[in-house]
């Protein structure tokens, strides 16, 4: 979406991390940005913060639930708005192993890491279609790449997100539509979502972060990877190597296997 000037953007997760900065990056861009989150209180602070900046408004929605997806969906357009651009960018995560999971934590995270981003795209791309424009941009992850322990049910949920979303992409293009599909491929953002995280490899700063996303949406790019040697890297080393030696470059060599160790998350 090259032109961002008076269009209308929908955040998830908009009220803190990189969607609270990726809402002001986009009002100074002439954007009316619209951002929903679980936590009223957030939102609050962050339309009273980013308001001198533009126009802003927000929702209390769990994303995970349909009926609030199309209730609140309902509301913007009895006031006139139509979301031009959507960012799907709420998610969680648990941390712990896979059998340490309880079925709940397993069907919380795949609802809100998969199927809201699908629900909530479903519910804007009808308007999109008729207008033959817009633009969805759907966080995944690394994880979206490469296994990892202690966050299976997490990357498996990212992983579905890639596929998904790129496949949508290449639907649009096959019906002809000028609707653009971005998905985003980061490594560890330090929002504290995954505080505690150990890396070799540099955890992403979220200023920075924000910022290539915004570029990438205007851009019109297919996928981002952050940073971007992972995506190439990745997809060339499990092309070319045996299990075994991936397993060891990635475990051993660069540690990923053992980011996860000292994960303790959000503080409560």
């Amino acid at each position: 979406m090259k032109n961002l000037k008076d269009k209308t953007a929908l955040i998830t997760g908009g009220a803190s991390g990189i969607g609270k900065i990726m809402a002001r990056l986009l009002l100074k861009k002439g954007m009316k940005v619209i951002i929903w989150d679980i936590d009223n209180q957030k939102i609050n602070e962050t339309v009273n913060e980013l308001s001198t900046h533009g126009q802003i408004s927000g929702n209390c929605v769990d994303v995970s639930n349909k009926s609030q997806i199309e209730d609140t969906s309902k509301e913007l357009s009895n006031k006139g708005l139509q979301v031009d651009l959507l960012i799907n960018n709420a998610g969680i995560v648990v941390g712990e192993y896979f059998h340490q999971h309880s079925s709940s934590d397993i069907e919380k995270t795949i609802a809100i890491n998969t199927i809201a981003p699908m629900n909530l795209s479903l519910t804007f791309l009808e308007g999109m279609m008729e207008r033959n424009e817009g633009h969805i941009c759907n966080i995944a992850s690394s994880a979206s790449l490469v296994s990892n322990p202690k966050m299976a049910v997490y990357a498996a949920s990212k992983w579905a997100v890639f596929g998904w979303s790129d496949s949508l992409r290449l639907e649009m293009k096959q019906l002809k539509k000028n609707i653009k599909v971005t998905t985003i491929l980061p490594y560890y953002i330090d929002t504290g979502m995954f505080s505690g995280v150990q890396s070799k490899i540099p955890i992403l700063k979220p200023e920075s972060a924000a910022l290539s996303i915004i570029k990438a949406i205007e851009k019109n790019r297919k996928i981002l990877s952050l940073p971007g040697y992972i995506y190439r890297t990745t997809r060339i080393a499990q092309a070319l190597f045996p299990i075994h030696f991936f397993d060891w470059f990635v475990g051993q060599v660069l540690g990923i296997y053992k980011t996860m160790t000292t994960f303790t998350g959000h503080k409560k």
